[in-house]
């Protein structure tokens, strides 16, 4: 069955965003890039092409099924506050990473233990949210090349996470349930891990692979 819903990203004109956008609005879905003005977020729609279209945050956020935020950690409070009166009942995606320049290639969560539970706890019950795309180069996912990087997903809604793993497939990469909401504290970590590792063995944007057979479990089949 094809899934008709609206897919918004929120902060869309950033590397990760526009990435994501583009890829999937390249497999066929429909996507708002949000932007912190309008006039940004359409440039930046015409610019990557593929149908997408281009609105303000909060405008794209009321107008998504489902909204991936990509902002940096410094801008999750301000661009949080002002979509939450638009996803409510929605399925929210937090790809935050609490990184705290200048010190990236160390781990720092939040207080909350992570980005994606602070998000929680800032947008409410009513928000369903899943995390996911914190250890994906941008640079690599805004190409067309197989990058060979698997999405880790996390999520207390196992129907929601399913949604988001389809996403990540979608986009070329291999979605894999990586358990509940607060598991998402570690695939946070790993990306000031894997910024070391770029820099320490001069690679070109790291990433990671879970090795081994997967076998989709009966319950994710059903959730």
């Amino acid at each position: 069955m094809t899934d008709n819903s609206v897919i918004a990203v929120v902060g869309g004109t950033g590397k990760l965003g526009a990435a994501i956008a583009r890829r999937l609005a390249k497999a066929g879905r429909t996507v708002i890039i949000g932007s912190r003005s309008a006039e940004s977020a359409e440039k930046a729609a015409t610019e990557v092409g593929f149908g997408l279209t281009g609105l303000a945050n909060a405008d794209a956020a009321k107008a998504g099924d489902i909204v991936i935020v990509t902002v940096p950690f410094q801008a999750q409070d301000a661009t949080l506050a002002e979509i939450r009166p638009f996803v409510q009942g929605k399925i929210v995606v937090d790809t935050t990473v609490p990184l705290v320049p200048p010190k990236v290639m160390r781990v720092k969560l939040p207080e909350e233990g992570s980005a994606a539970t602070r998000t929680q706890n800032i947008l409410g019950e009513s928000v369903t949210v899943v995390s996911g795309f914190h250890n994906v180069a941008a640079h690599k996912l805004a190409t067309d090349a197989d990058i060979g990087c698997d999405v880790l997903v996390f999520g207390d809604d196992k129907a929601a996470r399913g949604k988001v793993v389809e996403l990540a497939n979608q986009a070329g990469l291999r979605g894999i349930h990586g358990g509940a909401l607060v598991n998402s504290a570690a695939a946070e970590a790993l990306t000031s891990i894997l910024i070391f590792i770029n820099k320490t063995y001069q690679v070109d944007g790291a990433g990671i692979t879970i090795t081994g057979k997967l076998i989709e479990h009966d319950a994710l089949k059903s959730a």
